[in-house]
């Protein structure tokens, strides 16, 4: 079975990293109003909200029902200087480069209470530091790269010409402030650099940290603009979040919850808003098996065929497959039963190269 997906939350110190980690995964991390207190970054496991399992589950009236999920980790507040070590700055970019993506914490908050590492605040100014120090960390592992693969060269190898000309396209860029994400790298292009993790090539999330008078805005508040314009610059989306209010609301029974948003007028929690755009960010979609045992979702990359994803129930699925029998979600909603949509001839049997689609409803036949 695979491992879980990672989105790493990263930012400058204080700008509510932790509270917004405390708020999706209930994990309780102490926060402190001080540089640096992550030091080791915490790691919490967040499920994918989907309406569609409550729906199975009162079609099957299952023993379980279970999400899918994501796992977010925590990591240590960067700052000027993190690319060359300042503030255990190395320590803490290493753990950037293990996830799969990254959320951005943007301080849109005034709190007197709360140091800015900067001593203002100006979400533009931060994205800009914790942009170039990225960018920097980068630069000097490409341009390390570079050295190696040049030596190749003067070896009488031609075969790294292209990874040469790749990694100085990338060096150029990186030296303007521009994260790799914006080279626009061809598939055989990503599986040169590929093992680097490039900490700029990850996708990312800008999630601006609002005040709680701004919550119930649709517009987010005043600050939130500008971090809108840099993620459309970057092609990126951004979304607001007030980390505090989202903490107080994440302890609460899910009906009081519920209530709450209601009286102020929201729609959606901003968790349940993050951890669909995370969804987004990563390009996932969810498969879902049904049954009287249980209802549950499964998370995969789009493209995925049957066989991987039978892979992620058990690798020995994976090897027995023989077809996978599927029924759309809607289709199956829409005629209120498997064997009605199934006498509708809605029910389909796929073969190996089946491309999954989000919502295939799924039961896998194999043999062991």
């Amino acid at each position: 079975m695979s491992t879980s997906l990672e989105i790493g939350i990263l930012g400058l110190p204080n700008v509510g990293k932790t509270t917004l980690f405390n708020a999706l995964t209930k994990a309780g991390v102490e926060t402190n109003n001080c540089l640096y207190s992550t030091v080791e970054p915490n790691v919490g496991m967040v499920d994918v909200p989907d309406e569609r399992l409550d729906r199975l589950a009162e079609m099957y009236h299952p023993k379980k029902n279970t999400p899918t999920s994501i796992r977010f980790v925590d990591i240590a507040g960067l700052g000027k200087g993190s690319s060359t070590g300042s503030g255990l700055g190395n320590k803490f970019l290493s753990h950037i480069r293990q996830v799969d993506a990254v959320v951005q914490v943007v301080r849109c908050f005034v709190d007197e209470n709360v140091m800015h590492v900067e001593g203002k605040i100006n979400p533009t100014n931060d994205m800009d530091i914790l942009n170039m120090e990225l960018c920097l960390a980068d630069l000097e592992s490409l341009e390390k790269r570079l050295e190696r693969t040049k030596k190749l060269l003067k070896g009488g190898d031609k075969k790294p010409l292209a990874e040469i000309e790749l990694l100085k396209r990338l060096i150029e860029l990186l030296g303007n402030a521009q994260p790799a994400r914006k080279a626009g790298l061809t598939g055989d292009e990503m599986d040169i650099i590929r093992d680097m993790n490039l900490l700029t090539l990850k996708p990312v999330l800008y999630v601006a940290n609002i005040d709680e008078k701004d919550a119930a805005d649709p517009s987010g508040g005043p600050m939130f603009k500008p971090v809108q314009e840099w993620a459309a610059a970057e092609g990126a989306e951004a979304i607001a979040v007030c980390a505090k209010l989202e903490a107080e609301i994440s302890e609460l029974p899910a009906e009081e919850a519920a209530t709450f948003l209601q009286e102020m007028g929201v729609t959606e929690s901003g968790l349940n808003k993050l951890i669909k755009a995370g969804y987004r960010l990563l390009d996932l979609i969810s498969f879902l098996t049904a049954g009287t045992p249980e209802v549950r979702a499964w998370t995969i990359r789009r493209g995925t065929k049957a066989p991987q994803a039978a892979g992620k129930i058990h690798s020995d699925i994976e090897r027995g497959f023989i077809r996978a029998e599927i029924v759309a979600y809607n289709d199956l909603m829409a005629h209120g039963s498997f064997h009605a949509a199934k006498e509708k001839g809605l029910v389909r049997l796929e073969g190996k190269e089946y491309i999954m689609k989000d919502g295939d409803v799924t039961n896998f036949r194999f043999n062991v």
